[in-house]
């Protein structure tokens, strides 16, 4: 598979999304994107300048970091499917409300010209309070799957969500083939 493969904040998942998308570059072509946030800010879970070295050395190529170079990868048909992990609870508000002003929004909206599906990998600490709706709207709109997820530390943050990162490969060959993974709630 040819795979866009955005990265969003949420840092403290980009460790264990690492681990994935370096299995992933061992089987498959990837397109790196890393949004404005991950692309910027270092913080105690690692720099920015390491991240991005990291997903180019894998996949070979610079990575996607504006919204001027996301657009042209809808035009190209560079991607069989776009994998946004982990997904913000601020990038599914601006895929549900079809708000394209960052790297990853532009970036799922050129893929989508194409008809093909966008693989959302949640990690959102109010993905059961003000999430709830923007996950209800995607996962009734064409195109957009879902990995499985749940709640992370139900007892500390009982409206914590994430995605169960393992189940990116499986939610992604799924998509192509026009379904959703289930189970989506673990």
């Amino acid at each position: 598979m040819k795979l866009g493969f955005a990265i969003c904040g949420s840092f403290c998942n980009h460790g264990e999304i690492m681990k994935i998308y370096e299995e992933l570059a061992e089987k498959h072509e990837l397109i790196p994107i890393l949004s404005e946030k991950a692309a910027r800010y270092d913080t105690r879970f690692g720099t920015a300048e390491h991240l991005a070295e990291r997903v180019e050395s894998l996949a070979g190529r610079r990575a996607v970091r504006t919204i001027v170079e996301a657009e042209p990868l809808g035009p190209s048909n560079a991607m069989d499917a776009l994998i946004i992990a982990p997904c913000t609870g601020n990038t599914l508000a601006k895929l549900a409300a079809g708000v394209t002003d960052s790297v990853v929004p532009m970036a799922a909206k050129s893929h989508l010209r194409n008809g093909k599906p966008v693989v959302v990998a949640l990690a959102t600490n109010d993905g059961l309070a003000a999430s709830a709706p923007n996950i209800a709207a995607l996962l009734n709109r064409k195109h957009y799957y879902f990995v499985p997820f749940g709640q992370d530390n139900a007892l500390s943050k009982p409206n914590s969500l994430v995605a169960d990162f393992a189940q990116i490969e499986a939610a992604a060959e799924a998509a192509l083939e026009g379904r959703q993974l289930q189970p989506i709630l673990v």
